[in-house]
């Protein structure tokens, strides 16, 4: 072989070990991690807010660069991704939710989450009914759905040619990331395991309060609470690295943010409850009954200690603090009767809890008249305020001087 033929192979051989951009291994770590981040990015703001929620706008130059990332990146179809997030709003955590762990159990939702989403991609009565309102233009049709899989192909000639033979490791973490973090951890633990800031009619939960790995969609239950908002974050320590990109690009004319999540205003106490206040109650819901909660939670934990000195049963503690304040219908038949005795054991509670449900009803009753309802709120706020608990009675006052 001649010299100038080894100098051919060396080169191929050098090639193949660093590519064209010979980096240091924690070089194309880092690089790695940045590409994955866009693409968290790229899901959160433009599929997930943008498309499936609505809740911003896209100025066409961010959301063609989201649209051709994505492409190349994970392949996915905007109209497929919006239809299948829809529905599981729309069918949460029921027979037709087409990835609760609720239903298909957590294990798989976990470590198949990516096969329930291609299952659910290929359901035309799914597309059709909640795949509306998604990008159509020749573009879309003629490449990124038409050639859907072409874009990551693309994506791995590019990271060989970068980085070499580890140009495969850096596509195989690419590929991966996606369905791991958004079909794996967030269709399944974001439903299973966490904290909940709101009783939203779901299990979803918040998996952590700093939204940054996952692009804040960490932030779950926040988000089936208020669907439509642009922001997820909702607490002073909650931190939504998604909203923080959204900013940004508000600032500079790329995004215009349609909803945030609303937030009570209280004025002066009102003499009596009225139409004002219902509206704000129902307005506010959510934050409301959370600072009830709070209320169920604070009473509870001097209730408890006085139970503790009566030698109550541990068990009966442990199931109280975990479920007093939660809707009836999310509490697991399991510690209904520890629940029981509890509030055999305690007025207080008994009648924080049953005054809870009061409350809740007043926004799931739909054949009652409007004034029929303040009629109704006037008198538990009169209940609350006579009960002889103190948190009743500043919860009613609060309440009284809620604004929409």
């Amino acid at each position: 072989m001649q010299m100038t033929d080894w100098a051919i192979v060396n080169a191929a051989i050098e090639w193949f070990a660093h590519g064209m951009w010979d980096l240091a291994w924690w070089q194309i770590i880092a690089f790695t991690l940045v590409l994955t981040h866009i693409t968290m990015i790229s899901v959160t703001v433009f599929l997930h807010r943008h498309q499936a929620h609505r809740s911003l706008d896209l100025h066409p130059i961010a959301s063609h660069f989201f649209r051709f990332w994505l492409w190349l990146t994970t392949g996915q179809v905007t109209k497929e991704w919006a239809a299948i997030h829809r529905k599981h709003h729309a069918k949460c955590e029921q027979a037709e939710d087409p990835h609760s762990p609720h239903v298909h159990g957590i294990k798989k939702v976990l470590l198949q989450g990516a096969e329930l989403y291609r299952t659910e991609s290929k359901n035309q009565d799914t597309l059709a009914r909640f795949g509306h309102g998604t990008p159509n233009d020749w573009i879309e049709k003629n490449l990124y759905t038409r050639f859907s899989w072409q874009g990551v192909g693309l994506m791995l000639i590019i990271d060989l040619t970068l980085f070499g033979a580890a140009g495969l490791s850096v596509w195989a973490v690419q590929m991966a990331w996606t369905p791991i973090m958004a079909a794996g951890i967030i269709n399944g633990a974001a439903h299973y395991w966490g904290y909940r800031n709101f009783e939203a009619p779901d299990a979803s939960t918040n998996i952590s309060p700093w939204g940054i790995l996952i692009a804040g969609e960490e932030l779950h239950n926040n988000h089936h609470t208020y669907p439509t908002s642009a922001k997820l974050s909702v607490k002073p320590y909650e931190f939504d690295i998604g909203w923080m990109y959204i900013s940004l690009m508000q600032m500079v004319g790329l995004a215009t943010v349609k909803k945030t999540p609303p937030k009570a205003a209280f004025g002066s106490i009102r003499r009596v409850a009225d139409e004002k206040t219902l509206e704000a109650l129902i307005a506010n819901r959510y934050e409301i009954m959370a600072t009830y909660a709070k209320g169920v939670r604070e009473a509870a934990h001097t209730e408890f200690e006085a139970m503790k000195l009566r030698s109550a049963d541990a068990a009966v503690i442990k199931a109280a603090k975990r479920w007093m304040h939660r809707d009836t219908e999310k509490v697991p038949a399991t510690v209904v009767a520890y629940l029981a005795k509890a509030r055999a054991a305690s007025p207080v509670l008994d009648k924080m809890v049953t005054m809870r449900e009061e409350l809740r009803q007043m926004w799931l009753n739909t054949s009652v008249s409007r004034e029929q309802l303040a009629h109704e709120l006037q008198a538990w706020c009169h209940r609350a305020e006579e009960s002889g608990i103190s948190a009743l009675r500043d919860f009613s006052l609060r309440l009284r001087a809620a604004r929409v």
